[in-house]
């Protein structure tokens, strides 16, 4: 570690090794004219290597920062209709100006080439026909190629590894985040370039006063009214009967878009998310967060494997969705935006499993058989001005779920198997209001900000029989453990409620002068929850009575954050700066008098964060952040009675615990370079942290795997340090793009399991690689391959089998024997390795494709796993046990799809 941390500084500071250089000036014609969009160059002398460009403004300036070891560098000046002049000028701040002479430029022949790459200020443009391959149809096929960007299975886009915080389309946020919908559906043809805008800042009002850290991207369409979209319907046979529809169409237009979007199917594609916030913009902009549920109760779940999603997922799924943006004044400022979706899902799954118990040399089996059952709706209406002028976001979002667990769960210990139903009931309804303001005040600004969150969450876990349950028990005052005895043919109950409101208010101004931005601010925060719950269930005479209060919580919890904070910004040409040194004054309280709880706690903390860039040599980016961070704990960790919160065991807090606290401590550091000139990108970085806690869990497990979790005081640390790197090159003349990646992880943390204190050190070491080529006119290829490596040591499993090795890639080609004839091979691998024992998973597809070149229809038959493997295995090492799995897949399937563009 400490090489890969010694390797990194040296790379971080070598830049800094020579000093950089200024060049800046004016170009003009012969007659003193400004000469816009004139590229000025810094080359080395005799090669043919940039070192850094600049392109002239509207009134002919330019300025150009470098860093170069030679003496002497070369300055070439090149505009349209002007002769270029190259001159030899000395590696020092300088100011030139030059005068071109006229001289016509020769056009030889009637054809535009236009460069892949090409940059201007903060914005790369990429020209989406240099990278696509004749089998992509849509954006996200052509985004997983381009350099420097990255699509994860979620759908989420890097660029230069971190998330984007806006997806555009033609300079409009239709989608809010949720781009997952037009990024898989936008067919590649509609589109003229990607652009990522690198340090943006999507409120007009802050822009050139508060920077910004993350990029976004936006999708330039080839017409300023476009009508377009995606659509499948496919059928085939396996077990059930198969089918897949998805029906997409989008307009874009200058005033208003929209899309509209329906897809169903049980070939185990998971649609349902594509509606996910995955961008969430600026916190000037106010609070959005997916609603999701307080799912404190479940049933006991299958695993699933490492896959692709469509390797396993046994589903039947319904999900609709609509997005419409327009424009409600003639100025174009103000927008509204209704969103809405609706899904509509059942998952079965199915896995088996033996885990060996170190720490008490036992071993037990299971096997579990889950039927979910979603159904949830979401409704969004947003109204927003951004504008130079003024700022002004309202958004209000309503969210339901109606969702139902169900497990056929089986457990064999010393012989004996038992088994149980379990069923959960779990709706949740949701309401959130975001409201943000900027208002201009002479030379300051005032922004007001509000959020509301109302949720509640109403969940009922049932078992039967409930002697399936073999659940742990200490007598109170007691270090003897038993178990519990439930009486034969009874069903289990564990009943629970949540009512959580969370509300955040803030106001600040700001100043802004010379490139500096000081923004005080004032809030207060406010939450409240109340929990109340009881377990029900019959027992014989030598276990506790459930009807005790040992079973049961009436408990509210609130915390109350008045706050006062400085954020201060500087932005240039060459350094971003942001940081907020934000005081706390926490107030916490949790009562329940049922079950004699009342904790309080009141704390004074500063959380300072602080984020420096610097940009260089045209095409480098060095940055740092640091920050301090502090957690009080929730609901979640104040509650004293007895919780079944899965039919593996009960959660409780001592009511004799203090308020929960973390503290966290973090920083980074890291370098990117990106060069649109020779097509190069790579970054790498340095992070470590370290949280301090004053609860520790503490597990109590059977011979069985049924468990008791518990949180005692004491103090303990978990510590983390990680070195990441990646560097990505397209080569045009191959029509190959290629990425490499690395990463490296080590951390520790404490625990304690019957009673045995562990401390448990792991360290994971990942590498990664990327390639695609479209190189030949009759077959593209794209590869993915991940090789990682972790260690594990706590004391308690042995050296030799705390060491495991996984391998997976994914290879796709694609062969073009005949004109409009596409025939394509899928070949997904995945390996695992624990001591001398080895799985390994391959699985194999094949497809033939006819596309209708006139209509633009594709029709599509495809074979997928081959060699109809049904499980997937798997070893999984956990603190003190080693699980072998054995999870379902899906069966050899065949599937007819016909595919077409909506225009």
């Amino acid at each position: 570690m400490k090489k890969n941390v010694f390797l990194f500084l040296m790379l971080f500071f070598s830049a800094f090794t020579f000093a950089q250089k200024t060049v800046s000036g004016k170009i003009t014609d012969e007659d003193g004219v400004a000469i816009p969009s004139a590229s000025v160059t810094i080359e080395e002398p005799g090669k043919d290597a940039i070192l850094a460009y600049a392109i002239t403004n509207s009134k002919g300036e330019y300025k150009i920062t470098f860093t170069s070891p030679e003496s002497n560098v070369d300055l070439k000046v090149k505009a349209f209709n002007q002769k270029s002049v190259t001159k030899q000028i000395s590696n020092t701040d300088q100011t030139l100006s030059f005068k071109l002479e006229s001289e016509a430029t020769e056009i030889k022949e009637v054809k535009l080439k236009t460069r892949m790459i090409t940059a201007r200020g903060d914005t790369i443009s990429y020209d989406l026909k240099a990278f696509d391959s004749k089998n992509d149809r849509t954006l996200a096929d052509v985004m997983k190629k381009i350099p420097g960007v990255e699509v994860n299975a979620d759908g989420t886009i890097l660029y230069q590894g971190n998330a984007i915080n806006k997806f555009y389309v033609n300079g409009k946020d239709l989608m809010e985040g949720g781009y997952g919908t037009i990024n898989n559906s936008l067919p590649k043809d509609a589109v003229q370039k990607v652009e990522v805008l690198e340090n943006h800042q999507p409120v007009k009002i802050l822009q050139d006063k508060v920077p910004s850290d993350q990029a976004a991207i936006n999708i330039k369409l080839k017409n300023s009214v476009t009508m377009t979209g995606r659509g499948e319907v496919g059928t085939g046979f396996g077990d059930p009967w198969l089918w897949n529809v998805k029906l997409t169409p989008m307009f874009f237009g200058q005033k208003s878009q929209w899309v509209v979007n329906y897809k169903t199917n049980n070939t185990g594609e998971q649609v349902e998310n594509e509606g996910n916030i995955l961008a969430f913009g600026s916190s000037w902009e106010g609070r959005r967060v997916n609603a999701a549920q307080n799912d404190w109760l479940n049933v006991e779940n299958a695993e699933v494997p490492n896959l692709p999603v469509k390797r396993y997922l046994m589903n039947s799924v319904h999900y609709l969705s609509a997005n419409y943006l327009t424009n409600i004044d003639n100025k174009k400022e103000w927008e509204l935006k209704a969103n809405a979706n609706y899904t509509n899902n059942a998952v079965e799954r199915e896995s088996t499993s033996s885990t060996t118990d170190f720490q008490q040399g036992t071993q037990y089996g299971t096997k579990f058989l889950n039927k979910f059952y979603t159904d949830k709706a979401k409704g969004e209406l947003i109204f927003t001005k951004n504008a130079k002028k003024g700022f002004f976001k309202n958004t209000t979002t309503f969210s339901q779920f109606w969702n139902a667990d169900r497990a056929m769960a089986e457990r064999s210990n010393a012989g004996i198997t038992r088994y149980g139903n379990e069923a959960l009931q779990s709706p949740t309804s949701s309401f959130q209001n975001s409201l943000s303001t900027i208002i201009p005040w002479k030379e300051k600004m005032v922004n007001l900000k509000s959020f509301i969150n109302y949720q509640d969450d109403r969940q009922t876990l049932e078992i039967s029989p409930a002697n399936y349950l073999q659940i742990p028990y200490r007598q109170p005052g007691s270090d003897v453990l038993s178990t519990i005895d439930f009486a034969p043919g009874t069903a289990a109950l564990q009943n629970f409620r949540i009512k959580t409101l969370d509300t955040s208010h803030s106001a600040n101004i700001s100043f802004s002068t010379k490139g500096w931005t000081f923004t005080p601010q004032v809030g207060v925060d406010f939450s409240t929850d109340r929990l109340t719950t009881n377990f029900d269930a019959s027992t014989n005479s030598n276990s506790p009575d459930f009807g005790s209060s040992l079973y049961e919580n009436d408990l509210k919890f609130t915390e109350i954050t008045p706050s006062a904070s400085v954020g201060v910004n500087y932005k240039s040409d060459a350094w971003s700066l942001f940081a907020n040194f934000p005081v706390n004054f926490n107030s916490i309280k949790a009562e329940d008098a049922f079950r004699n709880v009342s904790k309080s706690l009141n704390r004074t903390t500063f959380t300072p964060n602080i984020f420096a860039q610097y940009s260089f040599a045209s095409f480098f980016k060095a940055s740092a952040n640091a920050n301090i961070s502090n957690n009080f704990g929730d609901i979640q960790t104040a509650y004293a009675g007895y919780i079944l919160t899965s039919p593996a065991g009960f959660n409780v807090m001592n009511p004799n615990n203090p308020i929960p606290q973390t503290t966290t401590k973090s920083a980074g550091v890291r370098l990117e370079y990106r060069n649109p000139l020779n097509n190069l990108f790579f970054n790498l970085g340095y992070r470590l942290s370290d949280a301090k806690n004053n609860l520790l869990a503490s597990s109590s497990v059977n011979p069985s795997g049924f468990s008791v979790i518990e949180y005692i005081e004491s103090e303990n640390n978990r510590t983390s340090k990680s070195f990441y790197s990646e560097i990505g090159k397209y080569f045009p003349k191959f029509k190959t793009n290629a990425s490499v990646n690395f990463s490296n992880t080590n951390s520790e943390s404490q625990s304690r399991r019957n009673n045995q204190d562990i401390n448990n050190e792991n360290t994971s070491n990942s590498l990664g690689f990327k390639f695609n080529n479209t190189y030949f006119s009759w077959m593209s290829i794209d590869f993915n391959m991940t090789k990682s490596w972790n260690k594990q040591t706590n004391g308690i499993i042995q050296t030799s089998l705390a060491k495991t090795e996984n391998y997976n890639h994914n290879l796709n080609i694609f062969f073009y024997p005949l004109e409009n004839h596409t025939i394509g091979f899928y070949w997904d691998q995945i390996n695992s390795k624990l001591g001398e024992t080895k799985y390994n998973n391959g699985f194999f597809d094949v497809s033939y494709q006819f596309t209708w070149a006139k209509k633009k229809v594709d029709f599509e038959l495809k074979w997928m796993n081959i060699a109809d493997r049904k499980v997937f295995e798997r070893i999984n090492v956990d603190a003190a046990t080693i699980t072998q799995t054995t999870m379902q897949l899906r069966p050899s399937q065949v599937m007819f799809t016909v595919k077409f563009n909506f225009k």
